[in-house]
């Protein structure tokens, strides 16, 4: 297929399995979406229902820390004690202060209300007030007449707390109104002796559990917090009143299951209700199935509007690119195969956009253009090369002319007795030679020591310095691989700055060794001059990136050849000698063939 019917296949692949796609996918949520939102109100319900008895045995741990109070278990209501009344008043208001402490929240949660209820049948606390609040905690006594409802109920439970919706905190005629609370109660038995104490009552526990509920948020859903009978002891309703009995579907009937979470789905619920025998609660979330099927039905209209969307947006840039895209890479085609390089390039199509088409298509016609340019650049660098070969032919008569010019110039010198002459002369044909040395940059140490020593006999004969020269060179360094015109200038600084003045006690010494464990080749050029020399300038002007050119640039030449050539490991290193004057070591690599 052309690229054409690739971008129609490609269209027609992209939109039908959207449509498909977007049936089967509403077909099937029908089906799954009750029992996924069924799953997931589950697995709420269960945080939601730990959280709610973490509360409570938040709750069951303090009680238990006051029941353990010596305050609270050394109080005597019987009024059998030699206790006086102030001694009872400091009392009350000890026992006040730490339920009041026990009462105070500091993470900002719903309080919770600690107070404590005693049976004074002697009256001996006649001056402690009877007044209990929901939303209040403290210390109060009773006489028989006063005994709450639920006191003796608190009682027979042995100091087992649990949770009871208390409608009066005292009886009706004597407490005060709005007492309807969910509590956790708990009787106090005395630790010391047979008998209970008192019984601990923390009040508003609606409260703090309708918090948690709170957190929970259901579509138009409702959440209640029941007894095992099925009443509200607390909900998310604000207008369904606590004690009322929740009507369940017959498919809630828990049987003889004692703990675990049950879901049941009707055709207008769906109920979730986590349970638990031995604390006899229930947690129940009802979910109205309308509210989840009209945010279902909202879903399929947005994906439906999704799937014209795209339809639309996908015909538009199809048409889009079938215009930007085909018909200029279609013209691009063409040319490309009607194109052979060296035939005339045409002008390159005009377009006003400047997009990733367009620099290719102008970038194709440049590399045309290049390509026709480079074949007519490589056809006459072909004809100059041949002239370049030409003229060295030519140039390589010139060295050969020197040569042979210097030679008979030395042989009629010698002819003629002026053997000094003779001997320049035939020292500077040497030096020149090696100099030169057929166009090669690197030579053999034997040929570089060859140089030097031609170098040195000039240097004799021309100013008569009368220095010594040694050298210490093993034969088998002599193939040690080496850049031309080394030695040479280092030698002329050791002449110019060592030795110059000095005369026969001048000397200069030459030695090569051989580093096997390292694979190095060591080349010492060492002068006994007494001049001072400044090393650091030196290592500034070898190593530094921009060097001051007042030192001159002739050993930093060597030493960057030297790098160049076999790497950063290798160089120059001026040193002083302990005797005075001054050595320079140069470090090559060790030559592998140099005992053939």
């Amino acid at each position: 297929m052309n690229v054409k019917q690739q971008m129609i296949l490609l269209f027609v692949v992209m939109v039908i399995p959207l449509f498909i796609l977007n049936a089967y996918g509403n077909y099937k949520a029908d089906q799954i979406l009750k029992r996924n939102v069924t799953n997931a109100y589950i697995e709420l319900n269960k945080q939601n229902f730990r959280l709610i008895t973490r509360d409570i045995e938040a709750i069951n741990k303090v009680t238990s820390t006051v029941f353990q109070h010596p305050l609270l278990q050394q109080l005597n209501p019987s009024g059998e004690g030699t206790e006086t009344v102030l001694e009872r008043v400091k009392n009350y208001e000890k026992l006040e202060t730490l339920l009041f402490n026990y009462s105070q929240e500091t993470d900002q949660r719903e309080p919770l209300y600690y107070s404590l209820y005693v049976y004074d049948p002697s009256n001996a606390y006649f001056f402690a007030p009877y007044y209990p609040e929901a939303r209040k905690a403290g210390v109060y006594f009773f006489l028989e007449q006063e005994k709450p409802e639920w006191f003796e109920e608190a009682v027979a439970k042995k100091g087992n707390g649990y949770l009871r919706l208390i409608d009066h905190l005292s009886p009706p005629t004597q407490g005060q109104q709005n007492q309807k609370t969910l509590a956790y109660v708990r009787a106090i038995n005395s630790i010391y002796k047979n008998g209970t104490i008192g019984v601990l009552v923390v009040s508003n526990v609606d409260g703090r559990i309708g918090e948690s509920l709170q957190t929970v948020s259901i579509p138009e859903g409702e959440l209640y917090f029941t007894d095992w009978g099925n009443r509200i002891l607390t909900s998310t309703p604000a207008e369904t009143p606590s004690g009322a009995i929740l009507n369940l579907p017959p498919e809630a009937d828990l049987g003889d299951s004692l703990i675990g979470v049950k879901d049941v789905i009707t055709d207008d619920f769906i109920y979730v209700i986590n349970y638990n025998y031995v604390l006899q609660q229930k947690l129940v979330y009802k979910v109205p199935v309308k509210a989840l099927l009209q945010q279902q039905n909202e879903i399929k209209r947005i994906i439906q509007l999704i799937s014209i969307a795209y339809f639309a947006v996908g015909l538009v840039l199809i048409l889009y690119f079938w215009r930007s895209l085909m018909t200029p890479i279609q013209k691009l085609v063409y040319f490309v195969r009607r194109y052979e390089p060296g035939n005339v390039v045409p002008e390159t199509p005009h377009r006003d956009r400047n997009d990733e088409v367009s620099v290719l298509i102008s970038t194709i016609y440049e590399m045309a253009r290049r390509l026709n340019g480079l074949i007519h650049y490589k056809y006459q660098m072909d004809i100059k090369q041949k002239e370049a070969q030409l003229q060295i032919l030519y140039q390589q008569i010139n060295p050969h002319l020197l040569y042979n010019t210097l030679e008979s110039i030395y042989w009629k010198s010698a002819m003629e007795g002026n053997n000094a002459s003779a001997e320049m002369i035939k020292e500077l044909s040497k030096l020149m030679k090696i100099s030169l040395s057929r166009g090669r940059e690197l030579i053999t140490l034997e040929e570089e020591l060859e140089h030097a020593s031609a170098y040195i006999k000039l240097q004799e004969h021309r100013y008569e310095y009368g220095f010594r020269v040694t050298w210490d060179v093993p034969a088998e360094l002599n193939a040690t691989v080496i850049p031309k015109i080394t030695l040479q200038p280092l030698i002329e600084n050791a002449i110019i700055h060592g030795v110059k003045h000095m005369g026969e006690d001048g000397e200069i010494a030459i030695r090569a060794e051989a580093d096997d464990a390292q694979g190095l080749v060591r080349i010492t050029i060492t002068d006994n001059g007494y001049k001072p020399v400044d090393f650091e300038a030196i290592d500034r002007l070898l190593n530094d990136e921009t060097p001051s050119p007042s030192f001159g640039y002739g050993i930093r030449n060597i030493h960057q050849r030297l790098r160049l050539h076999f790497g950063a490991e290798y160089g120059l290193k001026y040193a002083g000698r302990a005797e005075g004057g001054t050595a320079v070591t140069i470090t090559l690599p060790l030559a592998a063939d140099r005992n053939e």
